[in-house]
């Protein structure tokens, strides 16, 4: 795995790139990368929000080592720091654009819910997630949550 961790801004902001094979050891090895980075940065990341990434981190690097490994060998991993939003993205060289980030979450799928869990947890965060084509005829799925989460109850109307 090789990386490129870059220094933290003077408010701790940053973006940072780490490659790696696509193949099963790669998730555990970029999940202790990225954590590693983040917990050094200055202004601490919400341990809510720093176990959500990390989670969506491996499902999306699984992911890709499950589906894209045959066309892609290696994977990227971007995770970018600013404006109040952690964002992190896995690029990987196979064209097919999972549907699962558009699908209703308890509709009938054939194989694995990681993706699923993605779209689920990023929106109970207040985040986003999507997948867009790269230039080079791949892809990025990602993830970008909000450094500070929802207050409990956010966006309940009234008693019942």
């Amino acid at each position: 795995m090789s990386g490129r961790p870059g220094a933290f801004g003077p408010s701790g902001e940053g973006n940072w790139r780490f490659t790696a094979p696509t193949a099963a050891p790669s998730v555990p090895g970029l999940r202790h990368a990225v954590r590693e980075l983040l917990e050094r940065r200055p202004a601490r990341v919400p341990e809510e929000v720093l176990q959500g990434a990390l989670l969506i981190l491996s499902e999306l690097v699984t992911n890709a080592v499950q589906h894209a490994a045959l066309l892609s060998p290696d994977l990227a991993v971007e995770v970018s720091l600013g404006g109040g939003w952690l964002r992190v993205a896995v690029e990987d060289g196979h064209p097919y654009r999972p549907k699962a980030l558009e699908a209703e979450p308890f509709r009938e799928h054939t194989g694995g819910r990681g993706l699923l869990l993605v779209k689920a947890l990023t929106a109970e965060a207040g985040g986003r997630c999507d997948v867009e084509q790269t230039d080079t005829g791949g892809k990025v799925v990602w993830a970008a949550l909000p450094l500070h989460l929802p207050a409990a109850g956010a966006g309940e109307s009234g008693s019942r």
